[in-house]
């Protein structure tokens, strides 16, 4: 049993940060070329949802690591809720 929680355990899983969201007509997206801007839900200061395949899993904020972005996690659900986010296929 022990292997097997291993193994589990060094599964990848799709992690997603999203900065917001908005609904756009058809006509909208397919108008849309290389400089579009698309105004999004929130505010440049607002915190930023955590997601394990599609399962919000906490909330954090935007850093800068280098000439790289990152997330600082400010609040992140328990583990055995995490894992639920966490979809198993053969």
């Amino acid at each position: 049993m022990a292997t097997r929680t291993k193994t589990i355990l060094r599964l990848r899983v799709p992690l997603i940060v999203q900065i917001g969201s908005r609904s756009l007509r058809l006509e909208d997206v397919l108008s849309l070329v290389p400089g579009s801007i698309i105004e999004l839900d929130k505010l440049s200061d607002d915190e930023l949802l955590i997601a394990i395949n599609n399962k919000l899993i906490g909330r954090g904020s935007p850093v800068k690591v280098g000439e790289n972005f990152g997330i600082r996690v400010n609040t992140i659900d328990p583990p055995q809720e995490r894992l639920l986010g966490v979809e198993l296929h053969r």
